[in-house]
């Protein structure tokens, strides 16, 4: 685990990162300035350095380059709202490792972390290969019925100002079917603010979407500028809704409804024009049957809803899909593989991906490193993969006609093992079984109690 230093004159978002990287093994030094910062790192040596591009005293730009004269070889990765990804992709011809959007992704922000490092700094003179955040712009979408459909459903919504829920499992590339709806919608030009609501602390939510004054609570020593506010004109994307807070959900409708905002502290609202995208791998209407999610903000925001299927049922886009983060990995690896052995191709059909997309970019990415000739063999998978094998789902059985003919007693045997099949294949997520089943969890639980399944 590496020694990180994080540069940000927010201390809110310094103290949730800190937090969240500590967990993650690593030892974090804070500094809430540029100049402060490159104090730290003239007196210290770290494996890696996580700045804001926008600091109080100085441009990160300027500090990048400071810091790229007396620690060469440290990964630097700039962290920036979207409008500022321009910059960041300049940045990065200069000497940057990458970049992560604000609000974070825990789990792009850890993958980017442990890139840096566990790879040598890639040289900025070195033009050949694209620079890796630029790689992961170069996006596709398939070419199966699925994802034409998926086209067509943002290409329909995006010139409108309707609300879009987007559902689908952790991994499939919900984020990217947002930006999407922002680039060909009329507000294109304007910002496109992400938030993953799953990681944002109780108690920094409010302050997060919406803003504080200086001396709104303890900690706020300046004033900070809201998600909703920096999003105003533009597409304000909120990543695992179902995760809000309820007391968030109520502010959070209001700020819909009214197209006002009030920042922590203050006594004028102030008024904002957004377009809100909110995504989730949770079944909402059961959350709203369960009382977790306020049924009004439901249906505020399901003006329009798109599902993003998984990539186990996607046929042949998983190919298509493997074949890009093979262009992806040999490019970020400095490797030349050419494609794929048919008996991975085969293995990458019957495996279930229910890490999606996410999991797959993994498994690709290591594969190419492992790869020794010029197609990647099925050993250089991940053990998971390589030892998984479909299970034949079981023929409904029916009893001995000699012990009876009782309709009901063959109707519950067939939906108890159709339920424990449907469980197994779904590792035990009760939400993802009971969208299977086409039920919702709380007819699921009765179930399984019902039939004594153990879970």
């Amino acid at each position: 685990m590496g020694k990180i230093l994080i540069i940000d004159d927010d201390s809110g978002f310094n103290l949730m990162l800190k937090t969240f990287l500590t967990k993650n093994g690593h030892e974090l030094e804070q500094a809430f300035d540029a100049k402060s910062g490159f104090k730290m790192v003239i007196s210290h040596r770290f494996d890696l350095i996580l700045t804001d591009l926008r600091l109080p005293d100085i441009d990160g730009i300027e500090l990048l380059k400071k810091i790229k004269k007396v620690q060469k070889a440290t990964p630097v990765i700039l962290m920036t709202s979207y409008t500022g990804i321009k910059t960041a992709v300049t940045a990065m011809k200069i000497g940057a490792f990458d970049y992560i959007t604000k609000p974070i992704n825990p789990d792009e922000t850890l993958m980017v972390v442990q890139s840096a490092l566990d790879q040598p700094t890639v040289s900025s003179e070195d033009e050949s290969t694209p620079p890796i955040a630029v790689q992961e712009q170069l996006h596709i979408t398939g070419t199966s019925t699925v994802a034409r459909q998926i086209d067509d459903h943002i290409s329909l919504v995006a010139p409108t100002n309707m609300s879009v829920i987007i559902q689908g499992e952790s991994g499939t590339g919900k984020e990217f079917v947002s930006k999407k709806i922002h680039e060909k919608s009329l507000r294109s030009k304007a910002p496109f603010v992400a938030i993953d609501c799953g990681a944002l602390p109780k108690d920094l939510a409010g302050s997060e979407l919406f803003g504080h004054l200086k001396g709104a609570f303890t900690g706020a020593i300046g004033e900070k500028k809201g998600q909703f506010e920096a999003a105003h004109g533009g597409t304000l994307f909120l990543d695992e809704i179902g995760n809000l807070p309820y007391e968030i959900q109520i502010k959070l409708l209001r700020a819909i409804q009214e197209r006002k905002v009030r920042k922590l502290g203050a006594t004028q609202d102030i008024e904002v024009d957004v377009r809100l995208i909110a995504a989730t791998n949770e079944d909402l209407p059961s959350a709203v049957a369960n009382g977790t999610f306020r049924e009004d903000l439901y249906h505020r925001l399901n003006e329009f809803k798109i599902e993003v299927s998984p990539l186990r049922e996607r046929g042949r886009d998983i190919e298509v899909f493997a074949t890009h983060f093979l262009a992806l990995s040999n490019a970020e690896l400095s490797k030349s593989v050419r494609g794929f052995e048919p008996s991975v191709i085969e293995k990458f059909m019957q495996y279930p991906w229910h890490g999606n997309l996410r999991e797959m970019k993994n498994a690709v990415k290591r594969a190419t490193l492992l790869a020794q000739g010029p197609y990647i063999a099925a050993s250089n998978l991940p053990a998971e993969i390589i030892n998984y094998y479909p299970r034949a789902k079981p023929a409904l059985s029916f009893p001995d006609l000699d012990s009876g003919t009782d309709l009901k007693v063959i109707t519950e045997k067939n939906e108890k093992e159709l339920i424990v099949r449907v469980l197994e294949e779904n590792r035990y997520n009760k939400s993802k079984t009971a969208r299977v089943l086409n039920i919702d969890r709380k007819t699921l639980y009765n179930k399984l109690k019902q039939y004594g399944i153990e879970h």
